[in-house]
């Protein structure tokens, strides 16, 4: 079937993918965009675990303030390269990232990184609101790692809802770019400031 110049350039907003890998998912998906969307989307995943190894020592600390100055984010992002480290899409994505941040207040970058005492106080807690809920107890360790796999997605930033397409996590957008930008690229580390918080942790 023939794909158009529109259809090629809806899926690019949509992605950010080059003209050909969009026109490549388009004829696969038979002009079908969602499902272009998806193949592209599987494809990202496929290239950023290949890239996943390589190793991002370049990239930029990006600053942002949000709410009048209420709110400051920095943020660490790593490519592999200077040149790809100057582009306008690696510093868009770095961009967005300090936004996402300052919006969404995460703790972690990944589920990995939240102490194990800190899932089991969770657990513990869950626990608690399950049985005083007075759910069954047979059913209670569901209930718990339901709860459980909810905290994370609130706290680790890789986990969260993306705030301008809540269709997508952070993680998903960090692919697509890995994949469209063609690097290796990590989120190395962020703080988050608010005025008036407590400083105590």
């Amino acid at each position: 079937m023939a794909i158009s110049a529109e259809q090629i350039k809806a899926l690019r907003e949509v992605t950010g993918a080059g003209i050909l890998d969009c026109r490549r998912a388009l004829e696969e998906a038979g002009g079908d965009i969602d499902k272009a969307v998806e193949i592209l989307r599987e494809r990202g995943l496929a290239k950023a675990a290949k890239r996943a190894d390589r190793e991002a020592s370049e990239g930029v600390l990006e600053l942002y303030s949000h709410g009048g100055g209420r709110v400051g984010v920095m943020v660490e992002v790593n490519c592999e390269t200077d040149f790809v480290a100057r582009s306008e899409a690696f510093r868009t994505f770095a961009h967005e990232v300090a936004l996402q941040i300052a919006a969404g207040d995460p703790q972690y970058i990944a589920p990995e990184d939240i102490p194990e005492e800190v899932l089991e106080q969770e657990r513990q807690k869950a626990r608690r609101l399950a049985l005083d809920e007075g759910k069954p107890e047979h059913i209670t360790d569901r209930i718990v790692e339901g709860r459980l796999e909810k905290f994370k997605d609130d706290v680790c930033l890789l986990r969260q809802a993306y705030i301008r397409d809540d269709s997508i996590t952070i993680q998903d957008l960090l692919n697509q770019n890995i994949a469209a930008i063609g690097e290796n690229i990590v989120i190395r580390r962020f703080v988050r400031w608010e005025v008036g918080e407590s400083t105590a942790g």
